[in-house]
């Protein structure tokens, strides 16, 4: 993998990524007239349940859902400057234009919020970048083919290396929101990479429930669960490296969970043989959720990496894939237990769920 460092017009990092066969110069400079980018996050603590929110208010003012020909992911032409300054690329990553939290925040912030003194406040501390995973405009994930998608992970595992690595970074996760019900402001294919200031909720939870196993049974949680769901029926495809299942007690209405066979802590500690057929598996079930339903379902494509400190010793990479739709023009909405209580209750059976995707014929 080639990597090429340039600067946006506002002084934002854009990283070009090109494979060892395809090199290519990237020497287009970004000629838009640019304001510096301006950032006051803040992240306040929830006291009553634990838990840091980003307050990110100069987010309203993000693009949404332009028009193809207005993309900004797309490359740049003789007519129109995008984001890309170049007139093609491969897989490219750029800080975020409108981030949640950057490293350049104003750290002058008061101890708590405005007559709340138990909100502690800190500055909205961190990183968020976009990752384009194609320059053509009308490619989903799902088409982009084993060399792209192999690219793809070794940029994810490039980044969390290097994001892990900034003083004060104590997550780093990268994912994808993939189409209009998910939310997504921009229709070309990209994901996103946030560098946390802290651990992030479900890490916590995941690594007290590893603790408590330990302590209650003398087993490893994660190996339990793998050797379960490993010999158990929603089992949706495998291979020597890679299982990709539905898990016992899914919260989505379409839920897959990939884990490596072998116990690593993020994506840069996979080898070459294990990205490799991450990408088999992973290309493989994306075409059974665009072939389920009679139109492809939107998803969330999650890594859950280790922290970069805390419990990485205990931790087992692994990904979440998870869609909203129950059936063909039918969502799940995170209605009043869901949203309110955060007790999730599932449209669909675990075991159902895995058959019907083992049954979907992918081209």
């Amino acid at each position: 993998m080639i990597r090429t460092s340039r600067r946006l017009a506002d002084g934002r990092e854009i990283l070009y990524f090109d494979d060892d066969g395809h090199p290519a110069e990237h020497a287009a400079q970004d000629t838009r007239d640019l304001p510096p980018v301006s950032t006051r996050s803040q992240l306040r603590f929830d006291a009553l349940v634990g838990e840091w929110v980003a307050i990110a208010s100069h987010r309203q003012t993000r693009t949404f859902l332009p028009p193809a020909d207005q993309c900004p992911l797309c490359p740049s032409t003789p007519d129109r400057t995008t984001e890309i300054p170049d007139a093609a690329y491969q897989v490219v990553v750029f800080e975020n234009r409108f981030p949640s939290l950057a490293t350049a925040v104003d750290r002058d912030v008061p101890p708590h919020a405005p007559g709340a003194p138990t909100a502690e406040l800190r500055p909205g501390y961190g990183r968020c970048e976009v990752v384009c995973f194609t320059d053509d405009h009308q490619r989903t994930f799902a088409d982009l083919g084993p060399e792209r998608a192999r690219l793809v992970v070794d940029v994810w595992a490039d980044r969390t290396a290097e994001l892990g690595a900034i003083d004060g970074v104590e997550q780093v996760f990268c994912f994808e929101n993939h189409g209009e019900e998910i939310g997504v402001t921009l229709s070309h294919p990209h994901g996103q990479i946030y560098a946390y200031p802290y651990v992030t909720p479900r890490a916590e939870k995941i690594l007290a429930s590893v603790r408590r196993h330990r302590e209650a049974t003398g087993g490893d949680l994660f190996d339990d669960v793998l050797a379960g769901e490993r010999s158990g029926p929603r089992v949706v495809c495998a291979n020597e490296h890679w299982t990709a299942f539905v898990p016992a007690a899914t919260r989505w209405p379409c839920e897959v969970q990939f884990f490596p066979t072998r116990r690593v802590p993020d994506l840069p500690a996979l080898d070459d043989a294990e990205r490799d057929a991450f990408v088999e598996v992973y290309l493989d079930v994306l075409g059974r959720f665009a072939r389920r339903f009679d139109t492809p379902m939107n998803y969330i494509a999650s890594w859950n990496q280790a922290p970069v400190r805390a419990g990485r010793e205990d931790w087992w990479l692994h990904l979440q894939l998870f869609s909203f739709r129950r059936a063909p023009g039918k969502l799940k909405y995170l209605a009043g237990s869901e949203s309110g209580m955060g007790a999730f209750i599932t449209d669909t059976n675990p075991e159902d769920v895995a058959e019907q995707l083992r049954a979907v014929v992918v081209a």
